[in-house]
């Protein structure tokens, strides 16, 4: 399922390059163009789901995916292996891709909110 107006079904389609960081059949994980930390990437299902509200009962195994990907994520990084994983739910909370996706960011000291 796509939406063919969203930013991010047209970089899983391949139609906007990007810089791939891993894939799998359900997950894309891209480098934000737009980085927050050194490390800072963008964990998007291949299905279009809108935000955390829009999930149900069904997309419970892609949501598990999605964290474990955070895991092998961190399991790739030198050093430390501490990160932060944030997710906007809604405008107001600042989400502006209305796709759902968890930012994963790591390679600093991130002891403030």
């Amino acid at each position: 399922m796509t939406d063919q107006n969203c930013i991010f079904c047209k970089i899983i389609q391949k139609q906007i390059p990007s810089k791939t960081v891993a894939e799998t059949d359900d997950i894309l994980v891209i480098q934000d163009i737009s980085p927050k930390a050194p490390i800072h990437y963008l964990i998007i299902p291949k299905k279009h789901i809108k935000d955390i509200q829009s999930l149900d009962d069904d997309c419970a195994p892609l949501a598990a995916k999605m964290l474990l990907m955070a895991k092998t994520l961190s399991n790739n990084l030198s050093g430390s292996r501490a990160f932060r994983l944030m997710v906007n739910n809604g405008a107001d909370a600042g989400q502006s891709v209305f796709h759902l996706h968890y930012h994963f960011l790591s390679g600093k000291q991130m002891l403030e909110f």
